[in-house]
């Protein structure tokens, strides 16, 4: 539908979004070990730390030799996980436009936390909807999707970059493409949509991520902000000090506060 490229959103509350950056990081390194492994390793990566609803609801045994760690891990050792080089650039690029900003709503703790909840909560939601599936779960989209309906709901005015179709830029309010990509997942998900695609793990992490975001956004911080709160207000402990103008001069208009320079656009 379309691809995230930039958005102008600075950051106001923290200097460097290092969650983020060390999620991303975390999601590249585990995918080159599973990838460099071979396709041996991978599959038996993929069994062994994928969510598996029916395992993990005891339905069916996995076979031991590709028990690694508790059942009940695979709630987040799932989202660590992609298919291909392309799974994961998706996913990644959507965190590096739309995850700074929301880790600079809640914080750098809880935006962690909320980020392992909306993964668990995906797929939480995977294993309700299909509760004998042998069928592995792997990917961050659980958790993805919960980051973008978080940035939706806290900044649905600030203008984004998007690539249409793949091939038209545009720049546009956020709450465009990312309403048109919460119907997007909704629609598919009561269609049945594709099998390949778990877009019930995605409806868990939108879900997810609307509610957490009213708990765990940091005080003070508006919800639905956009261009008009990017704007420098003058300090409160130095007022402005306006000088009398001349009386060969015109009064002089009022200039708006222009927008400082980005610290964290992405």
């Amino acid at each position: 539908m379309f691809i995230p490229l930039y958005d102008t959103n600075r950051l106001r509350h923290i200097r460097l979004q290092y969650v983020t950056i060390g999620l991303i990081v975390a999601n590249a390194l585990v995918y080159c070990a599973t990838a460099l492994g071979g396709e041996n390793f991978t599959n038996a990566a993929v069994l062994g730390l994928g969510f598996i609803p029916s395992v993990v609801h005891n339905t069916a045994e996995l076979d031991p030799r590709f028990v690694v760690i508790p059942e009940s891990l695979s709630y987040l050792t799932y989202s660590f996980l992609h298919a291909d080089i392309f799974h994961l650039g998706g996913n990644m690029l959507f965190l590096w436009v739309f995850g700074d900003n929301v880790e600079d709503a809640l914080g750098h703790v809880r935006y962690l936390i909320f980020y392992l909840l909306c993964a668990i909560a995906g797929a939480a939601f995977q294993g309700l909807v299909a509760w004998d599936s042998q069928v592995p779960l792997i990917g961050a989209s659980g958790a993805i999707a919960g980051v973008v309906v978080a940035y939706l709901i806290l900044y649905p005015r600030v203008k984004v970059w998007v690539l249409a179709f793949a091939r038209i830029p545009l720049r546009i309010p956020a709450f465009i493409p990312l309403i048109l990509w919460v119907l997007f997942q909704v629609f598919m998900f009561a269609r049945g949509g594709e099998d390949q695609i778990s877009w019930a793990c995605h409806i868990g992490g939108i879900m997810a991520g609307a509610v957490l975001v009213l708990v765990l956004r940091s005080r003070g911080v508006p919800l639905f902000a956009g261009a008009d709160e990017d704007t420098v207000s003058p300090a409160p402990d130095q007022p402005p000090v306006a000088a009398e103008p001349a009386a060969s001069e015109p009064p002089a208009t009022t200039a708006r506060w222009g927008r400082g320079n980005p610290s964290g656009s992405n």
